[in-house]
């Protein structure tokens, strides 16, 4: 084998941060959900800006009970974002995983 060799497992893990990216972009413009999820967001983020501080900021912060019910919202709608992002990475490695088993032949 060629010291120039890379293994499969190791080229993906590479290009694997390209990737996602590719994917979320894909998600942004192609699924309505995705794109209406993300915009929720970041209006909770421009609405409260206690919820930027509490997560990119440092030292002591005080929430109303308004902030932190957007707060609450906030995470859920990024564990929403989250999901489908892991979604579809999982049918994406299964798509890959096939074209790859059919290239070598092994189906």
């Amino acid at each position: 084998m060629s010291d120039a060799y890379i293994d499969f497992a190791t080229r993906m893990e590479d290009a694997f941060p390209e990737i996602d990216s590719d994917i979320v972009m894909s998600l942004r413009e192609n699924n309505e959900e995705y794109a209406v999820t993300h915009e929720k967001i970041s209006d909770i983020k421009k609405q409260f800006p206690v919820i930027a501080k509490a997560m990119e900021g440092t030292g002591e912060i005080h929430m109303t009970a308004e902030e932190h019910a957007a707060f609450l919202q906030y995470h859920h709608l990024l564990r929403k974002l989250d999901d489908m992002e892991r979604m579809e990475l999982y049918f994406h490695g299964h798509m890959d995983a096939v074209a790859y088993l059919k290239r070598i032949q092994a189906i």
